[in-house]
């Protein structure tokens, strides 16, 4: 079984044919599905297709680039909303200095807030870190100084910097279809470099389809391209790798059944 440990079921890409792309993951092996929030006020639709498939989870957050929208969400939303018994993570919150169209302090403040919120739950937080490796290695270091908690770096672009404190402070990361390009030979070299124990598989679907199906839609099926580059780049096999990173993913979203265990009351 192969995790597609970050996609984005809800959007309208899926909308017409939503049900097939799960059934078509499915039959491509991947045996579970984590949609990932972008707005708390988007939440509804969310919850609601994570709890009509039983190997798709969800998570609540704020996307750095949506900040501006919802600046001043209490902590108490995000932990509250999180109780929802198909959520299992915070997120997808950080920092997005690529496009830079929300205030540096707003997205701080967001940011800070949903770390929070994942250090009270215990919920693990998806991070987005977008050209900005030094002021996210300094929040990260400055919040896990305040206390811990579980993170993953999500579609991970950055420089082994970055990387190498996300390891030194626990956090996991996340490789997406970037992995496979032919002009990704340094994230390449930043994923061998990586713990086994800390590597996650991702889509991030609808976008970044990986090398051969660059230019059209992604969707979660895709995942098992960018598993087998991983697993050529760690030296392992797919069914290797498949077992480590679906452990990995178990481990950190500890609140997510595996798709054989019956989801508590």
């Amino acid at each position: 079984m192969i995790v597609d440990s970050h996609c984005h079921l809800d959007f309208p890409d899926f909308a017409p044919e939503r049900d097939a792309v799960i059934a078509r993951a499915q039959a491509a092996g991947v045996g579970t599905m984590l949609t990932i929030s972008t707005e708390v006020g988007r939440f509804a639709p969310i919850q609601a297709i994570a709890e009509a498939h039983s190997d798709v989870w969800c998570t609540i957050g704020t996307h750095p680039m949506h900040a501006n929208e919802e600046p001043d969400l209490p902590l108490e939303t995000y932990v509250s909303l999180s109780e929802h018994a198909k959520c299992v993570g915070i997120g997808e919150a950080g920092l997005d200095f690529h496009y830079d169209t929300v205030p540096r302090d707003i997205a701080d403040r967001v940011f800070r807030t949903q770390i929070a919120a994942a250090r009270i739950t215990g919920l693990p937080l998806v991070i987005h870190s977008r050209q900005a490796d030094e002021a996210m290695a300094a929040t990260l270091e400055d919040e896990m100084g305040k206390g811990a908690f579980k993170a993953v770096l999500h579609c991970f672009s950055s420089g082994r910097a970055l990387a190498e404190t996300g390891i030194a402070l626990g956090l996991y990361v996340s490789f997406s279809g970037i992995l496979t390009y032919k002009n990704s030979e340094e994230i390449r070299a930043i994923a061998a470099y990586m713990p086994l124990d800390r590597l996650l598989v991702e889509t991030d679907a609808p976008y970044l389809s990986p090398h051969s199906r660059r230019g059209k839609r992604n969707e979660p099926a895709y995942v098992a391209e960018t598993h087998a580059v991983l697993a050529a780049v760690k030296g392992i096999s797919e069914a290797e790798l498949a077992t480590i990173t679906t452990d990995n993913f178990f481990r950190l979203f500890s609140k997510a059944k595996r798709p054989h265990e019956t989801l508590a009351p």
